[in-house]
């Protein structure tokens, strides 16, 4: 396989053992198996690189530090993610929960329709997506990728984020609009059949 630097390791299950025994050689092939996917899901909770950089450190000393607790080596893949962007939401709790954002949005009562949305975002260039998404404050932002990227349910990001389902949902809805007056300003203002 590919993302096999070393013959020593010929599966995701010997690699994994091969961390749990902290053999430094497997640490560096673990890292670097995961390092570009999972600086990618960093960047999209982040605002900026530095930021994501610091939650993707923190997310391999955690993932490293838990290691052992992984009993099914072959769900590795899942537990690295989850681990990320758990570590992400930790670090948007830390660091950006305590300033309550106020938005030029929260004055605002734009609404779209919600067919007219996911046709313009199923039809967008996915990293044009995710550079507007990166451009909407951070509570927004952190609602949006984890359910619209990441496929979480609002109750779970309201488990996340420590906030009541309806309050994941509003400002989610919030954030949606907000990305469609952002889509509005860029000249995409509704989807058209070809």
């Amino acid at each position: 396989m590919k993302f096999f630097l070393s013959k020593k390791y010929d599966s995701v299950t010997s690699l994994v053992k091969a961390c749990q025994q902290q053999d430094p050689r497997a640490q560096t092939v673990f890292y670097e198996r995961y390092k570009a996917k999972m600086t990618g899901i960093c960047r999209r909770y982040a605002r900026t690189v530095a930021e994501a950089d610091d939650i993707f450190q923190d997310a391999f000393v955690k993932i490293f530090n838990n290691i052992n607790d992984l009993k099914e080596p072959e769900a590795v893949d899942g537990w690295v993610k989850v681990t990320v962007i758990r570590t992400a939401i930790n670090y948007y709790n830390r660091t950006t929960k305590q300033q309550e954002l106020q938005s030029s949005l929260d004055g605002v009562e734009w609404q779209v329709e919600s067919d007219d949305y996911i046709r313009i975002i199923d039809q967008m260039n996915v990293r044009d997506l995710l550079d507007l998404i990166n451009e909407l404050p951070d509570k927004y932002r952190t609602v949006i990728n984890l359910h619209l990227i990441d496929g979480y349910t609002h109750t779970e990001i309201g488990e996340m984020l420590s906030m009541s389902d309806a309050t994941a949902r509003s400002q989610f809805m919030r954030g949606r609009n907000l990305l469609m007056k952002k889509l509005e300003l860029k000249g995409i203002v509704h989807h058209e059949n070809f």
